[in-house]
């Protein structure tokens, strides 16, 4: 598996270069640019108290993210969703919301809710699992900086969270696919899994074909083995923040 070679020189194992930016939009309360190859993603956290009207007098917190794709992220001009709501971008938000609460201790939050907000810049493949990456780094920030003000508890976050994407190209698992693997993978997966090895979200469909309990357990491994690079990623850019 790890001798393939695919069309961007990469090893079937291999990740694209990442490259995570913190401080990226100084007015947010945390944020940060992250690059996996062209794939480039603006991830905001911003904090404001208050929670919903349903969350109201539980003395729980709510972490609540969008997502967007920029008119020119990709080469023919994205349209921005005016008058309707875009069914993509509503499924991937949901998506790293649910990704992010998973490392969130709500009750430690108290009534304050943090807005992500992710922004592709460019697209060639996995922006949702890039934006789930990027956005731990914009909230773990966004706490950091507001626990510094007085504003938020500590112990709030409970763990790390990243994602990636792999996929079976001729009966071969690959990992972080680019756009051209993606739109020509026999099965597409993006996997979110949290520092303790543990899955979030497991999200696999067959494209062009089925798949068999080996192929997912083999791309499961690689989705691991990136995720774990990730979570390092995401720690040396923390650090140097």
């Amino acid at each position: 598996m790890t001798r393939a070679v695919r069309n961007d020189g990469r090893k079937a194992d291999q990740l694209r270069a990442v490259k995570i930016t913190t401080g990226y939009v100084p007015t947010a309360n945390g944020s940060c640019l992250i690059e996996m190859g062209r794939t480039r993603v603006i991830c905001t956290a911003m904090y404001e108290p208050g929670v919903p009207d349903w969350l109201v007098g539980s003395g729980k917190g709510w972490v609540t993210a969008e997502y967007g794709m920029l008119p020119g992220c990709t080469p023919k001009r994205k349209k921005r969703p005016v008058g309707k709501p875009d069914s993509r971008a509503t499924e991937i938000q949901r998506l790293i919301g649910r990704a992010l609460r998973s490392v969130v201790v709500m009750d430690r939050l108290g009534e304050n809710t943090i807005y992500i907000d992710c922004d592709v810049l460019t697209a060639d493949g996995g922006t949702r699992t890039a934006a789930i990456t990027g956005a731990y780094v914009a909230l773990a920030l966004a706490i950091r900086n507001v626990q510094r003000r007085g504003l938020l508890g500590k112990n709030i976050l409970e763990g790390a969270i990243a994602a990636i994407s792999v996929g079976l190209t001729g009966g071969k698992p690959l990992l972080d696919l680019d756009y051209s693997e993606d739109v020509s993978a026999d099965v597409d997966m993006n996997v979110a899994m949290l520092d303790s090895g543990k899955f979030v979200e497991v999200q696999g469909t067959s494209e062009r074909a089925p798949f068999d309990s080996k192929q997912l357990s083999a791309m499961l491994a690689l989705a691991q083995k990136g995720i774990r690079s990730l979570l390092q990623a995401q720690k040396k850019a923390l650090q140097g923040a």
